[in-house]
């Protein structure tokens, strides 16, 4: 049976954007994009809200020639993986090996985890709200950044208690701590 994860870069506050909706302050840097690409690898398919699918199409034309490794290596992960975009206002999707629902299915979500032989990642606290609150989440993978932002987007969602595990931590060079969590149910 395949997982579903949910990444997460958030700030120390549990915020993904600050309160104008900026999030540059997420940016990783070269230890952690490497660290994160291992995480990606075994994604088969990513689940994206419409705002998420926006800002992760970039990787679809990024340039792969004259960046770091790390950078290409992930631009290569996410372009050989499926993505479902999630939305009731685009029109249509652009980027290769997506398609596009008009609403999250949690019934089709789990048929499709069950039967699935590569896992799932769910981008972006909107979406991953829906799929938390089905209990469809397996696994929780927080990069947690050294900045308080005072408000914004929050990276989980509120009103909901659940359970969790901690199955492994890292602290990297510039601060940043990566938590990986596992749903207890």
């Amino acid at each position: 049976m395949a997982r579903l994860s949910y990444s997460s870069v958030t700030s120390l506050d549990g915020y993904v954007a600050d309160k104008e909706g900026n999030f540059d302050w997420a940016a990783p840097d070269e230890e952690v994009h490497a660290f994160v690409n291992e995480l990606e690898r075994p994604i088969g398919t990513y689940l994206y809200g419409r705002r998420m699918h926006e800002v992760m199409r970039y990787w679809e034309t990024a340039p792969t020639e004259g960046v770091p490794p790390c950078v290409g290596d992930f631009a290569a992960i996410w372009r050989a993986a499926d993505k479902v975009v999630f939305s009731r206002t685009l029109d249509e999707v652009t980027t290769e090996r997506t398609r596009l629902e008009r609403a999250f299915d949690s019934q089709a979500l789990r048929a499709a985890k069950a039967s699935s032989p590569h896992d799932f990642s769910v981008g972006g606290p909107d979406l991953a709200a829906q799929a938390i609150a089905a209990g469809l989440v397996d696994e929780y993978h927080l990069f947690v950044t050294p900045i308080v932002v005072g408000g914004g987007t929050s990276s989980l969602p509120s009103g909901l208690t659940w359970e969790l595990e901690l199955v492994n931590e890292h602290r990297f060079a510039h601060g940043v701590v990566y938590l990986h969590y596992r749903s207890k149910a």
